[in-house]
């Protein structure tokens, strides 16, 4: 019998990943993880969470068990994102779309996801819990064939998910909304550091945390996914001095905002495009802290 396993802290309510890693059902919906558990120094079943393929061989595990997700893969290079922290944005999001709804998460919500990856996790998770639709844009060609590799071999996501190129590096949702679309939401990660100088003194703490001092490792990230000239909080705002002019085809827009301190410059700038509505959600994985914001021009919904 399964000893019951101690609750991960601050993930959201219907988070599927609320309790610890049950490897022995994970490795039986994926036997390659069972080649990678190992016991902690207290005897419990876990990974080398150093190792990236022992890392994406868990995301396997994870999309397959909970999300029906039977084939994914991303090129070696690229994010390969943590699924309980990005669920929990799914779930966030579906709170703010229910306070628009009469309090019910709407189930054929149309969603914008920006710069979706390779590894196109969002629209993964989202289609299965909640049953939205996603469109899903991307600057850089080789994620978004891989992107497209995962919805083609998995039957049904075709009918729920699509791809688009972003043609301009410069821009986010123009080239992306067309004429006459309308979307329930936005949402994006956006890069996180200001500079390649930047993301590799990032990764080189990670490794320092993992007690890596030294060692040669890639967790991942292209350039598109770790970095923009200005960090995240100019990329937010361009985001904001964007969405003016698809104000009445997107109910929300959202970001992840990873850095408490870049709030002010981000909420002022709200403020100077003229939002009407503004809403910051706190979000927690252990002891990491992150929070997303969401923004409308549109007057919320009356009962």
């Amino acid at each position: 019998m399964n000893n019951p396993r101690p609750a991960k802290s601050g993930l959201h309510p219907r988070n599927r990943h609320s309790q610890r890693y049950d490897f022995a059902a994970l490795s039986a919906q994926c036997p390659e993880l069972a080649g990678f558990v190992r016991p902690s120094p207290a005897g419990e079943p876990t990974l080398d969470f150093a190792d990236p393929q022992a890392v994406k061989t868990l995301n396997q595990a994870l999309l397959a068990h909970f999300y029906g997700v039977a084939h994914w893969d991303i090129p070696e290079g690229f994010l390969c994102p943590p699924v309980p922290g990005r669920a929990d944005y799914v779930h966030h999001l579906a709170d703010l779309l229910a306070s628009d709804n009469h309090g019910e998460v709407p189930r054929q919500a149309t969603i914008l996801d920006i710069g979706t990856g390779a590894n196109c996790i969002y629209p993964l998770i989202g289609q299965h819990e909640y049953g939205w639709r996603f469109t899903g844009s991307e600057v850089n060609e080789q994620a978004l064939r891989a992107a497209g590799s995962i919805v083609a071999a998995n039957p049904g996501l075709s009918q729920r998910v699509r791809l688009r190129r972003q043609k301009d590096a410069a821009a986010i949702f123009s080239g992306i909304i067309h004429k006459n679309e309308v979307y329930d939401a936005t949402m994006c990660n956006p890069p996180f550091h200001a500079s390649a100088q930047a993301a590799g003194e990032g990764n080189a703490r990670k490794r320092r945390n993992l007690g890596l001092d030294g060692a040669a490792l890639n967790f991942g990230g292209q350039h598109q996914e770790l970095w923009c000239e200005g960090g995240e909080v100019e990329f937010i705002k361009r985001m904001i001095a964007e969405s003016v002019t698809f104000a009445r085809q997107v109910r929300w827009f959202t970001s992840l905002v990873s850095r408490g301190e870049n709030l002010p410059t981000i909420m002022r700038a709200l403020q100077e495009a003229g939002a009407v509505r503004v809403v910051k959600t706190e979000m927690a994985q252990g002891n990491k802290r992150s929070r997303f914001i969401g923004w409308s021009f549109m007057a919320q919904r009356k009962a």
